[in-house]
């Protein structure tokens, strides 16, 4: 029900009950937890893609399946190991990006506002439909809260409406749209190899970084930010970036 394919550079987890929307059952919040842990604990792995299969990213938690009375200890371990995958994403040095089609609608919303980056298809539709069966999406209204300001996020959490890409893109939820699934597929090479020449290092800092500054007042950020380029400056970074510079701009004279 989780596809997992990698090339080392790249770890691809692809939500795969097509009978279902890709909806959510319990093996597949574990499959997807350990997925995220592997791909975070490979010391090769430079991004973690999340998608889903037959033209659907996830229509969130199955609730023909979950919905029974359990054991409160086993519901709480469940519930922790699914808020579990968000502390990790956000926590990993490796980017992630969601490449969106289809319904991402209640936990599958989550998913792709979890990762750093979205990518979608025009056609898209997304949602918090916790709320038109009646409960919260508990999860998804603390992500939703950092991501954009509290009147947008307010809205897209009580309503639970279905939201085109567009509309997400316009807020600033999704990175860049693409018209249809084979130029999500193209679109997402792009990125793929633009992160993928980036210095990786480079990379784990800048999100390490920008992490912390949601967190901070400014000018506790701005003085994080001085003493990152004092370290960097003083552990020889700047020159050995300046070499690689002109060594690039020497070859592409040539």
């Amino acid at each position: 029900m989780i596809r997992r394919e990698s090339d080392g550079a790249v770890t691809r987890l692809v939500l795969d009950r097509p009978e279902r929307r890709n909806a959510l059952n319990g093996a597949m919040t574990e499959a997807i937890h350990d997925g995220v842990c592997q791909a975070a604990d490979d010391p090769a792995c430079r991004v973690v893609v999340i998608e889903g299969s037959a033209g659907h990213f996830c229509a969130g938690r199955d609730l023909s399946g979950d919905m029974a009375p359990n054991d409160l200890a086993e519901t709480m371990a469940a519930d922790r190991l699914w808020a579990d995958i968000f502390r990790r994403l956000d926590r990993m040095a490796q980017i992630s990006i969601a490449a969106v089609d289809g319904f991402a609608v209640a936990g599958g919303f989550t998913l792709a506002m979890g990762c750093d980056f979205v990518l979608a298809t025009r056609a898209a539709r997304f949602g918090a439909a916790e709320m038109k069966i009646g409960f919260p999406a508990a999860v998804n209204t603390p992500i939703l809260t950092h991501l954009v300001g509290p009147r947008l996020a307010l809205e897209l959490i009580i309503f639970g409406e279905q939201v085109g890409a567009e509309r997400l893109y316009e807020m600033g939820l999704v990175n860049q749209l693409a018209e249809d699934a084979a130029a999500l597929e193209t679109l997402l090479a792009e990125w793929l190899e633009r992160l993928l020449a980036l210095d990786q290092e480079a990379v784990a800092l800048t999100k390490e970084s920008h992490r912390a500054a949601r967190a901070m007042p400014l000018a506790d950020a701005l003085t994080m930010g001085a003493q990152q380029n004092a370290l960097l400056k003083a552990a020889g970074a700047f020159e050995a970036g300046a070499a690689r510079y002109a060594k690039r701009k020497s070859t592409d004279a040539d």
